[in-house]
Order: C-alpha cells, then sequence, then structure tokens
C-alpha cells in the first residue's frame, strides 16, 4: 500500500511538472498546401488562443519567433483575451498591434471577444476599447466581414457565429443558410481563407465555400494521449474529433491550431502552445 502511494504521488508531481512546462512554451507547427487559384505564394501566421498569456516580457520570445518565420501577413482566430470581467486585454492588444506595425494583421472574433461586444452592460468598454485600438493600428478587424487581397487572388473572411453554436456537452445544428446570410457568398474564383474560431463546423465552412480554414477554441483537448489525442473540448466532449491538426471536407482544408494559451482550466499536457506557419503556394491543393 505504501508504494501505491508513493507511486501515485510521483505520477501527480509528473504530470504537474509537464502541466507547468507546457503552459509556459510553444513549438512552431508548419503545413503546406496548393491551391491553383492563388497567383503568388504567401506565408501565414496563424495565432489564436493567447488568453492574455504572455511568453517572455511583453511576449518576446513569441514576437522573435514570428519575425524568424517571415510572414507575408497575420491571421487571428479569436480569443486573444478571456471574457473576465475588469480581465486584462492590454497582453493582446500590445502583442497584436506591435505585430501589426510589422505585417498586414486580420482578425476574426473568438467566443471571449464576442461574449464581452454583446454584453456591454457586464464588460463595459472592453471590447470596443479593444477593437478601436486594433483598428487604429491598422489590424483589418473582421466581424462578418472580408478583405480582399487582390495581388494573391485571395479573399479572408473573418466569422463571428452567435453564442448558442458554443453550447455545452450537445452541438447545435447550424442551418445551411446561415452562413451565406451572414458573410454573404464568396466568389469561386478566389481562393477564399475563412477565419472560424469553432472548427466543429467545419462542414458547414466547407459546404459554404471555403477552401482554407484556420481554427482553434479546443485548446488542443487540453491534455493529449496517443493515438487518442485531445481529451477534452471546451464543449465537455471527450476526444472531440477536432482537436489540433489538419482536416479535409470535399476540397476544403481545414488547420486548427491547439492555441496558445488557458483560461478557466489552466491545464496543458503533452499538449504545448502552438505557433502555427501555413505556406501556401500555387497549384493543386494538396499537403506536401
Amino acid at each position: 500500500m505504501k508504494i501505491l502511494i508513493i507511486a501515485v504521488i510521483l505520477l501527480a508531481l509528473f504530470f504537474l511538472m509537464v502541466m507547468a512546462i507546457d503552459c509556459n512554451r510553444f513549438v512552431v507547427k508548419e503545413y503546406k498546401c496548393k491551391a491553383e487559384k492563388l497567383k503568388k505564394d504567401a506565408v501565414l501566421v496563424l495565432l489564436t488562443d493567447l488568453h492574455g498569456k504572455s511568453f517572455g516580457n511583453n511576449n518576446e520570445r513569441l514576437i522573435k519567433k514570428i519575425d524568424e518565420l517571415h510572414p507575408d501577413m497575420i491571421l487571428i482566430a479569436g480569443d486573444m483575451y478571456t471574457s473576465v470581467k475588469g480581465g486584462d486585454i492590454k497582453t493582446a492588444q500590445q502583442l497584436v498591434t506591435g505585430l501589426s506595425d510589422r505585417y498586414p494583421v486580420y482578425y476574426g472574433n473568438g467566443n471571449h471577444e464576442h461574449k464581452t461586444r454583446i454584453h456591454p452592460e457586464i464588460y463595459g468598454k472592453m471590447y470596443e476599447a479593444y477593437r478601436q485600438n486594433l483598428k487604429k493600428a491598422g489590424v483589418r478587424y473582421l466581424v462578418n466581414e472580408k478583405s480582399s487581397l487582390p495581388d494573391y487572388n485571395m479573399d479572408i473572411y473573418g466569422s463571428e457565429i452567435a453564442r448558442d453554436y458554443y453550447g455545452k456537452f450537445k452541438k447545435v445544428s447550424m442551418e445551411t443558410t446561415y452562413l451565406e446570410e451572414t458573410l454573404g457568398k464568396p466568389d469561386r474564383d478566389c481562393f477564399s481563407v475563412l477565419i472560424a474560431h469553432n472548427p466543429d463546423y467545419f462542414q458547414n465552412y466547407a459546404e459554404w465555400g471555403a477552401d482554407l480554414v484556420v481554427s482553434g477554441h479546443v485548446h488542443g483537448g487540453l491534455m493529449r494521449l496517443p493515438i487518442l489525442g485531445g481529451v477534452l473540448s471546451p464543449a465537455f466532449k471527450l476526444f472531440p474529433k477536432y482537436d489540433g491538426g489538419e482536416f479535409r471536407e470535399g476540397t476544403a482544408t481545414m488547420i486548427l491550431s491547439r492555441g496558445l494559451g488557458t483560461h478557466t482550466l489552466p491545464i496543458r499536457i503533452f499538449n504545448p502552445g502552438e505557433l502555427v506557419v501555413i505556406h501556401l503556394e500555387s497549384g493543386r491543393l494538396t499537403e506536401k
């Protein structure tokens, strides 16, 4: 019995050590895909789910690594801060505005930005102050809007879906017309990039006409196990299908980041933060 207790204590200490390390580091994850609609190549850096985390003073470690990657643009898929009354928006704001001095930045809301936007009676001017400061810095803030990049023959859309689609324990069905009503119809002759925080609706995004979807939200499933992958989604679903990585639906591809930070459950075990890089090349869409 004594040996068992010691073993349990040692195992608990091991997991706590891994969690402490993984919550304070990030890895670079790279993807390659080709698309014949593109006029020229592009390097995209994807940031998501920072939740106010800072890697070094003012995120200097994160910024240094981004600079080393020489991206053509940065896509942000939401939840850069956490929806807490009186919470910190400064860390995310400093990072995003600092990056916008170097690169074109395209920002789509996550559920935390969305929550602070629709409930000013709770969060005050938290969202509006954040959004206005980012826009003043030149960030392309896309709330069910698009930004066209004719030099690439690319349209970048930012999708903000209703809170109903972030319910716990069950997935709410999305009407087939929902995305068209909120975003309009994509130009089938352009390469359409959709910034969509919640990956659970990838099939809907593909049917709408996205060529490339970038998502976050799931935090890699908090803890990752061999073969089984991520353990728990924010909807409290065990071993979610979409936990991180690359997924295909018809001709559409989704790149799902495991995010960078944590919030309510500050857990990352065998699951460090991710800085995602997407190399887009003209040609048939495939992974190299």
